[in-house]
């Protein structure tokens, strides 16, 4: 069930990477077609850039992940949603990410921290209850030897044993 999980993930990836270069390889002119035309009507193609500045659009460069500053600056380029622009993306996810590892973090320490601070808990709970069971085997022990004393005085065995002459 474990290499089903990573199997899966990575072929998505692999099918993915292979799509994009395919598309990067054989160049499409269906978004310079669209030139004349608003932003809405270039983004319904998802292969497709509209730079505001320029009011073109473009097949988006996929090799270099972030359209270059020279065919479209950040804050001018749409991608997906007229209204999202990379910059804000860009920081957006950047926020979202850095939140998600530091709840990750944080969640880490605290389980961890919390395991050990039980399981502390725990041993000196034991060795408390372990202390307590000695002290009355201890009493016990004394009150036995205290009665094993007081018949031997009774019955006037307290002296030296008689068999230990034998041995």
């Amino acid at each position: 069930m474990m290499d089903l999980r990573i199997l899966l993930p990575a072929l998505l990836l692999v099918f993915g990477l292979a799509t994009v270069f395919a598309q990067s390889s054989a160049p499409d002119k269906a978004c310079e077609a669209k030139n004349g035309t608003s932003c809405e009507e270039c983004l319904k193609n998802v292969t497709c850039l509209w730079c505001i500045t320029t009011k073109t659009c473009m097949t988006y460069p996929v090799r270099t992940i972030l359209p270059p500053h020279a065919l479209c600056p950040l804050n001018d380029a749409r991608w997906g949603l007229c209204w999202m622009n990379f910059q804000i993306l860009i920081i957006t996810l950047a926020v979202v990410g850095g939140v998600i590892i530091i709840a990750f973090l944080v969640c880490l320490f605290c389980c961890c921290k919390c395991e050990n601070f039980g399981s502390t808990r725990f041993e000196a709970k034991m060795e408390r209850q372990a202390n307590k069971m000695k002290t009355k085997q201890e009493e016990r022990r004394t009150e036995m030897k205290q009665r094993h004393d007081e018949i031997r005085k009774k019955y006037g065995l307290s002296g030296q044993n008689p068999y230990s002459r034998f041995a």
